[in-house]
């Protein structure tokens, strides 16, 4: 989008003069409905978000202003040791969201932060930086999210969330969906300005509903995120430039651009993620100590268009030729580049889609998933080629999409059960979508799919704790989400042991 260019131009040049004078506003409300949030921890520093109420500002005569927004952060929660304060102005052009790309800290311990306008105070969010770089560090406890259908049910996965003992979450995409997933008559929550998303304004309407949910804010105001887009960010299963609904790529980038400027405006990213019309640099590295590395992978902006006209079927020879992509050249170069070089102990994937094949038949005929890295075998042929031949040190996969619970091994190939395992997949539930779950457990699946080791179908999260021997998954699951306040239950344990690929049992 061209708001989001200039924007971007004139933060780099530091020139972002206020429309009239702003430094004198007394709001009558506050305007911090949606919340505070951190992200993309460093040792020294982490990116601290808000977002100004556009409804107050209206009020107030702002809403085409640029508005001071004041932040500081301290090293207690009563704010008496103040160690990092500034302002930055909230502009019109990005939405009036602040992303405050704060340095200066000490490594490795929590910081509490606030942010205040118009004499207004938000609430006080706590964050965490990372270790120092290289640090020896016994333990890093994180958990990851994905898929939040706001009419399918209830966010109490997060109000869980909340009540953990962790140091980050990472969120691997649909953060929003695009459009209704159920009828008004069956959905648990009915949205805000309803309808499918296709402009600015459409889409950043469907954030801010999805952003005054309670425990989403909660989850946000305790830890930093490491957020990744999937699908519904946009429109559902996009590929690259194309989308299934058959309207031309040059529509389609347009409707992109409006959804990327909106996911930036609403994310805890930092200023390198600002996109440039439909182009934004998510794929990332973030470290933590010498124990893991994340590497923050983008499987949508650059796939080629998915195979055999999408959906579930048979592989098609598109589906096996070497012409599709899932990161494109540079971000798979990126990613082997970096997984080769790492230093740390673990080495963590935040992606988007199941990588492990997963076989289904249908009238006797095996099928595949278009959308997965099933629809692009060499893709994954190269990942898992390269996984046995690098041997960087212990992959873990962290997936979502699917809606349900998965475990595991990756393989250089899925249909010889003797070939050797070069990795781990870990694939998490959504928060909402797909409503309350049930407890089937798909044995046909899983006899078809030797290579995967576990299958539930509730909602919830995955718990994780990582120590220099062994990465500890536990699968957290709510009995249901079509109503609130649901307790949380550890379904199953799965350990993976330092230089030993493939989860067991615990």
């Amino acid at each position: 989008m061209r708001a989001s260019r200039d924007a971007a131009a004139l933060i780099a040049l530091g020139a972002l003069p206020a429309f009239g004078d702003a430094r004198e506003l007394r709001f009558q409300s506050n305007p911090f409905r949606f919340g505070v949030a951190s992200g993309d921890p460093v040792p020294d520093g982490v990116v601290l978000w808000t977002r100004l109420d556009g409804q107050v500002l209206e009020r107030a005569g702002a809403l085409r202003l640029h508005v001071p927004v004041q932040w500081e952060v301290s090293e207690d929660e009563r704010f008496r040791r103040i160690v990092r304060k500034g302002s930055q102005l909230a502009i019109p052009e990005l939405g009036h969201s602040v992303h405050a790309e704060v340095g200066g800290l000490r490594p490795g311990r929590h910081h509490w932060y606030r942010f205040t306008a118009g004499g207004e105070v938000s609430a006080t969010g706590r964050t965490r930086t990372a270790p120092a770089v290289n640090a020896a560090i016994d333990r890093f406890r994180f958990a990851f999210v994905s898929c939040q259908s706001y009419e399918n049910g209830y966010f109490t996965a997060y109000r869980r969330v909340a009540e953990e003992d962790l140091d980050l979450v990472v969120h691997l995409g649909d953060y929003i969906y695009e459009t209704a997933t159920m009828g008004p008559e069956r959905a648990v929550r009915l949205q805000e300005a309803g309808g499918e998303l296709f402009t600015l304004d459409q889409y950043r309407a469907r954030y801010a509903h999805y952003k005054t949910d309670q425990d989403l804010q909660a989850a946000h105001a305790l830890f930093p995120f490491v957020v990744t887009s999937d699908d519904h960010e946009v429109k559902n299963d996009y590929a690259g430039a194309t989308e299934l609904s058959g309207v031309s790529p040059e529509q389609f980038l347009l409707r992109r651009a409006a959804a990327y400027q909106a996911y930036y405006e609403f994310m805890p990213l930092r200023r390198v993620a600002m996109p440039a019309g439909p182009n934004m640099r998510l794929f990332r590295r973030l470290h933590f100590g010498n124990l893991a590395d994340v590497h923050v992978l983008d499987t949508r902006q650059y796939r080629t268009g998915l195979s055999c006209g999408g959906g579930r079927k048979p592989q098609c020879e598109e589906a096996l030729g070497r012409t599709q992509e899932m990161m494109g050249p540079e971000q798979e170069k990126w990613l082997m580049d970096g997984m080769r070089a790492s230093g740390a102990r673990w080495n963590l994937l935040a992606n988007q889609v199941l990588i492990a094949q997963l076989v289904q038949m249908a009238n006797d005929t095996p099928t595949f998933s278009m959308d997965n890295w099933d629809g692009h075998v060499q893709a994954r042929a190269r990942l898992m080629k390269f996984l046995a031949e690098a041997r960087p040190a212990n992959p873990i996969v962290m997936t979502g999409d699917i809606h349900s619970n998965w475990v595991a091994d990756l393989k250089v190939d899925f249909n010889n059960p003797s070939s050797a395992v070069v990795g781990t997949e870990l694939v998490g539930t959504s928060i909402s979508t797909g409503g309350d779950g049930d407890d089937s457990t798909r044995p046909q699946v899983l006899a078809l799919n030797p290579h995967i080791k576990f299958f539930n179908n509730r909602r919830g999260y995955v718990r994780c704790t990582l120590t220099p021997s062994l990465l500890t998954s536990d699968y957290r699951t709510l009995p249901y989400v079509s109503r609130p306040d649901a307790p949380v239950e550890t379904r199953a344990t799965f350990v993976v042991e330092d230089g030993k690929p493939g989860a067991t049992e615990n």
